[in-house]
């Protein structure tokens, strides 16, 4: 029986994706094999010896203390992909809100009194103001072509807008996914300079922190409107509130309100409503329970932030062992060597490597005696072992 402790509401499409028989669910368990949370801050918790998996139903994992994880062998999956759409039709209501002064000339009409023909007078008189501009022919620069940043790239075109895009990172799926019609810019700098609305679609690292700043923001056409629905630290607050103020920016459209961005009435802040769907919800929920059953069950590894991408079929009748070990140099011919000085034979065998850390499924015809087990543990470099049955 794996127990799996919960932090904050999992949709129930998720959670169902556990069989009862074989798993227990709650938001109290002690020693949890694995954790399944949202939101909560996990800095803040300590995390139990027992923890095996830590799972995100979300793309982010700046709540989950990610380094002393992969130094303790526990592998943090997310959802990447998953709330993609959510997130585009937010950057596309965005767009529109902004180009069409939508925010405001709401404010406009709710401020309106009189009787009908007052009403219509003040209506005709006051819509000059918020007059604005259409989106065919504009220029649209996407920073970031991950999941959400190739659908948003791909809207736009359909929308008519000619589309830059810029990620030297690109994975060869979303190469695949993205419309031919997007053009490649150079470099972020090349990106802002032809593109008259931005859109950063960017995990936040130290490399991504204040990527628009000042200087990036004075390079975009004008009337620049500016949109972050990745992480409000991309973009740097007091650049955007001084170009809002000398003109360079018509708008600004984030996911992340501040008290210094809500006075400004050109900025539109949604109250980090990117992934707030329920069917967002529904597929991180699901996808990261099939990712954390196929871990616990088989071993294999998807999605995870941490660890190499690794999978092997678990074949019937098979023992599997998970070892998560240091980068270094002939750790395979060690556990290997120590399962062969056992008489085990291998019959199949994985070894996968990100950055520091390594990964290994090793399927053996016999069960493995926990004394062999502890031997292979007890290889300097190992950070966890763990046995698995097909």
């Amino acid at each position: 029986m794996f127990k799996i402790r919960t932090y904050n509401n999992i949709s129930v499409a998720g959670l169902e994706r556990f069989p009862r028989q074989r798993y227990e669910i709650a938001s109290d368990l002690q020693n949890p094999d694995a954790i399944l949370v949202r939101s909560a801050d996990l800095h803040r918790v300590e995390i139990p010896a027992s923890v095996k998996a830590i799972a995100r139903a979300g793309a982010g994992t700046n709540n989950i203390p990610v380094a002393a994880m992969s130094a303790r062998g526990v592998p943090v999956f997310n959802a990447p992909g998953a709330n993609a759409n959510a997130v585009k039709e937010l950057v596309l209501a965005a767009m529109l809100l902004a180009a069409r002064n939508i925010a405001p000339a709401l404010e406009f009409v709710r401020s309106l009194d009189g009787d009908e023909a007052e009403l219509h007078r003040k209506v005709e008189d006051g819509k000059k103001r918020y007059a604005g501009f259409e989106l065919p022919g504009r220029a649209l620069g996407v920073i970031g072509l991950g999941s959400v940043g190739v659908k948003v790239a791909n809207a736009a075109l359909e929308l008519g807008m000619e589309v830059w895009g810029y990620d030297p990172a690109m994975t060869v799926h979303n190469a695949w996914q993205l419309n031919a019609g997007v053009k490649q810019a150079l470099s972020v700098d090349d990106l802002v300079s032809r593109s008259q609305f931005v859109s950063v679609h960017v995990p936040l690292l130290e490399s991504t922190r204040g990527l628009i700043d000042a200087q990036r923001i004075r390079l975009m056409k004008k009337p620049g409107v500016l949109l972050n629905f990745a992480r409000a630290e991309i973009v740097d607050e007091n650049a955007v509130l001084a170009a809002l103020d000398d003109g360079n920016l018509q708008a600004y459209a984030c996911d992340f309100p501040s008290p210094r961005l809500l006075r400004d009435p050109r900025v539109i802040a949604t109250p980090h409503l990117g992934a707030s769907t329920h069917e967002a919800e529904d597929n991180c929920a699901i996808m990261v329970a099939d990712q954390l059953r196929e871990f616990l069950e088989a071993g294999n590894v998807r999605n995870s932030v941490n660890f190499p991408e690794a999978v092997l079929p678990l074949l019937p009748g098979k023992q599997r062992l998970a070892i998560v070990n240091a980068n270094v140099p002939n750790m395979v011919g060690q556990i290997t060597t120590a399962l062969a000085q056992h008489q085990i034979n291998i019959s199949d065998l994985l070894n996968k490597s990100r950055g520091d850390l390594a990964y290994t499924l090793v399927d053996v015809d016999q069960p493995v005696p926990p004394a062999v087990l502890d031997e292979i543990a007890a290889i300097k470099g190992v950070l966890r072992t763990r046995v698995v049955s097909g």
